[in-house]
């Protein structure tokens, strides 16, 4: 068994986990960054939908994403099209943009341990002091001034040290990257209706070129579906837009969990800070939170370093990363929940008014709502009698304002 010593250990190189290395690297401290995968995004488990504007914020090459301009979104029995004369939000190219994500760390300074699986968190008078994993046919212990938690879903250094409990509310996704004859590279599908998921919805999401992502989503406890058996279903018998897209050759398969409970938890403890889907930070609206990891990756990236740098890396000292996250994400993500809550008791036929609805919306109304960038607190009343009207009535007051 070997030991090192770091100022900060990082456990997870996803989006979250390599931009907090990146940002405490970047000011000069002694980081480790810890995959339990053989490579970064060896596994790719998300659909990798974001908005071009985050994109271009964090600096992510345009090679990474493909750029959509097209919001085709329907029903079992209706359908809308709303164009934008300039593309907003983006497919990303998971694997592509995580590594670049990663090796921005590097750059920095980061160490980046892959295949490294944590196994215990090690504390000292009840304090986190560092973690103990195993690699190959090695045990390394990582001692640390501050452990951030990136882990993802399963939460593995805060469940292990009995702060957090597994998520009760999730999202469970399917997908094929596939290879299609017929597609518009600058054209999404939502789909929604108990055909397509009975707690969610279904996608095609373009990457460039002839490439598609066809995926489901469903909500639990919301459904018993599987998500894999309901996409297979759809391809095979070329349900709504699939049918359109032609022959469909499968090139690889992701599947992924995602939070659904809001932001629930505590986020910052002695030494320990908690980011990405680790933290709940998830959109219900559509379930992506990638640029979540990201903003929120680096903000905890900053504030340990500064902590760790000052001495103090006391709760206390942590404070201002929840804070920040709390004071722009926090009554954006409450309101959709309520949004959610609506569209989970939506009939089949209630879906077909809603798309009505969208029809209305400018492209950039439609996209601010499915990004869930609202916060008024009119929204949520008006929402609870119609979550599209509401929207419409809602970018009315705050044009008028």
């Amino acid at each position: 068994m070997s030991e090192c010593e770091y100022d900060l250990v990082v456990v997870g190189a996803g989006p979250a986990g390599s931009s907090a290395a990146y940002a405490a690297a970047k000011n000069g401290i002694k980081v480790a960054l810890l995959e339990k995968e053989e490579n970064v995004a060896q596994t790719v488990r998300t659909s990798g939908v974001t908005w071009i504007d985050y994109a271009k914020e964090f600096g992510i090459p345009e090679d990474c994403y493909n750029p959509i301009r097209t919001y085709n979104f329907c029903s079992p029995k209706n359908k809308v099209s709303i164009s934008d004369e300039q593309p907003k939000a983006a497919v990303l190219d998971v694997r592509k943009t995580y590594r670049f994500l990663a090796e921005l760390a590097k750059k920095n300074g980061a160490e980046i341990f892959v295949n490294t699986n944590v196994t215990k968190t090690i504390t000292e008078n009840g304090k986190v002091v560092g973690v103990k994993a195993s690699s190959g046919n090695d045990e390394i212990i990582f001692r640390a001034k501050m452990v951030i938690d990136a882990s993802g879903f399963q939460s593995a250094v805060s469940k292990s040290l009995g702060l957090v409990k597994q998520w009760n509310r999730f999202g469970v996704g399917a997908e094929y990257e596939a290879e299609v004859e017929n597609v518009n590279s600058d054209t999404w599908w939502l789909m929604v209706g108990k055909m397509y998921s009975p707690a969610g919805y279904a996608w095609i999401f373009p990457l460039g070129k002839n490439l598609v992502r066809i995926g489901v989503g469903v909500g639990k406890p919301e459904s018993e579906i599987d998500p894999t058996e309901r996409l297979d279903e759809l391809i095979e018998k070329g349900v709504g837009p699939i049918k359109d897209l032609g022959k469909i050759t499968k090139k690889e398969f992701h599947y992924g969990l995602i939070p659904n409970e809001g932001l629930s938890r505590k986020t910052v403890y002695d030494n320990l800070i908690l980011v990405g889907d680790t933290a709940g930070m998830a959109n219900p609206l559509v379930l992506e939170g990638i640029r979540y990891a990201i903003k929120y990756g680096r903000v905890a990236g900053d504030t340990a370093s500064n902590a760790i740098k000052s001495g103090d890396t006391s709760e206390k000292a942590l404070q201002h990363y929840e804070d920040t996250w709390k004071k722009e994400i926090e009554s954006k993500i409450k309101s959709a929940h309520k949004i959610q809550a609506k569209w989970l008791k939506l009939s089949d036929d209630d879906w077909d008014k809603e798309i009505g609805i969208i029809s209305n919306l400018t492209a950039d109304e439609f996209l601010d709502f499915v990004r869930a960038d609202f916060t008024v607190s009119k929204m949520v009343k008006l929402a609870t009698h119609h979550p599209m009207l509401a929207v419409r009535q809602f970018f009315n007051i705050i044009k008028g304002a």
